[in-house]
């Protein structure tokens, strides 16, 4: 069992930052492919950014490519999305999920693929 821990969220204003961090604990780190999504209200769950194990590679949806970067850090079991040039429509829940690795380098943009999620943490974005 894996349990994910987000932080970060809060209220900023249309072309401000933010940083979300995840923590993961119950299994080896360095083993699970981790991944953000968002779910802003009547819409679907949608994936943003995922990273490999060993942090070696990254995948982004096409809306937040060039502004949000994906990173890991295996010593602290924490993945980070750091978030840049936010717009209103970047309003939402915001998910940290894990998924083991099938192999290295293995990453999903797949929802259905990952076991374990976090309980979220909100991000509202400000016009």
């Amino acid at each position: 069992q894996v349990q994910l821990v987000e932080s970060g969220g809060g209220l900023v204003q249309a072309g401000g930052s933010l940083r979300l961090s995840c923590s993961a604990s119950g299994r080896t780190f360095s083993t699970l492919a981790m991944g953000w999504f968002r779910q802003a209200p009547g819409k679907e769950r949608e994936f943003v950014a995922a990273v490999s194990g060993n942090g070696g590679n990254t995948r982004y949806a096409d809306s937040v490519k060039g502004r949000f970067t994906i990173s890991r850090d295996n010593a602290k079991n924490t993945i980070y999305l750091q978030m840049n040039s936010l717009k209103p429509e970047d309003a939402a829940v915001y998910y940290c999920a894990a998924h083991q690795e099938t192999s290295v380098f293995s990453v999903s943009v797949f929802r259905s693929m990952y076991e374990y999620w976090g309980l979220g943490t909100q991000v509202t974005v400000s016009s």
